[in-house]
């Protein structure tokens, strides 16, 4: 097992056209860990998921972004899912002709280099849907095409079970769900957990972490950390909301 952090994020700046958006996050995801990362609306949580993940929409001007130890600052999209991070976006766009299992063969197939045949996969994809609890049916919908906002998140999380990435970024996956999706949800991100996978949960809100204990909270206002601590930080912030740490902003 390797030592080193999975994720490391150091004085990272990024700025779409002539705004700045990121100045200077240092973050750190080690192995095994849940990270949530918290912040209001406009802080830059989602540039931040954005810029990891390589969206050529976002500049990066200084820092660097260091996965396993390899520096993937200037890598593409493609590169980075295939040595294993995976953002689930807060908005999943539908693809319409294409089948939750076909999508996902290719995308393994990319992300392994085999081949699968779609027999091999379809069993790799209702087992984890078993696992996840979901119906069999879904396999072959449409990706995203009239789901609902919980099936999209769920689709998202199965997604994750099938990849198997190494660091798994979730972008406000709460927005929009109903407790019950949320639980469903929450549910699916814990059995996915593991000595060798990281997860970086951004949200708004407290309520996904009432189901989904994080190792480390960070919180994130105008475009870096704040501050970090436990889970209590969580707490504390549902408590006094935002304005308790607004001190430690820049101006």
């Amino acid at each position: 097992m390797s030592t080193q952090p999975l994720l490391q994020i150091q004085d990272l700046h990024a700025r779409v056209a002539d705004t700045e958006i990121l100045r200077g996050v240092d973050l750190t995801v080690e192995r095994g860990e849940i990270a949530a990362l918290m912040g209001p609306n406009g802080s830059g949580k989602s540039t931040l998921a954005n810029v990891l993940m390589g969206n050529a929409t976002y500049e990066v001007t200084a820092g660097r972004i260091l996965f396993n130890g390899e520096d993937v600052t200037a890598a593409p999209t493609n590169d980075r899912a295939n040595l294993g991070m995976f953002l689930a976006f807060q908005y999943p766009e539908e693809i319409p002709g294409v089948s939750v299992v076909n999508f996902l063969r290719a995308a393994l197939s990319n992300r392994t280099g085999i081949n699968y045949t779609v027999l091999e996969l379809r069993l790799k994809v209702m087992d984890a849907m078993r696992e996840l609890g979901m119906e069999s049916s879904f396999a072959d919908r449409y990706l995203n095409e009239g789901f609902s906002g919980g099936e999209r998140k769920r689709n998202e999380v199965l997604q994750m079970a099938v990849l198997e990435p190494e660091l798994a970024i979730m972008d406000e996956t709460d927005s929009g769900l109903d407790i019950d999706a949320l639980r469903i949800v929450a549910d699916g991100v814990n059995k996915l957990t593991g000595p060798e996978r990281g997860f970086l949960i951004i949200t708004h809100y407290q309520r996904l972490l009432d189901y989904i204990t994080p190792d480390v909270v960070h919180i994130f206002m105008h475009g870096r950390v704040l501050t970090s601590g436990g889970p209590e930080l969580a707490v504390r912030l549902e408590e006094e909301g935002y304005e308790a740490f607004r001190s430690g902003a820049p101006v």
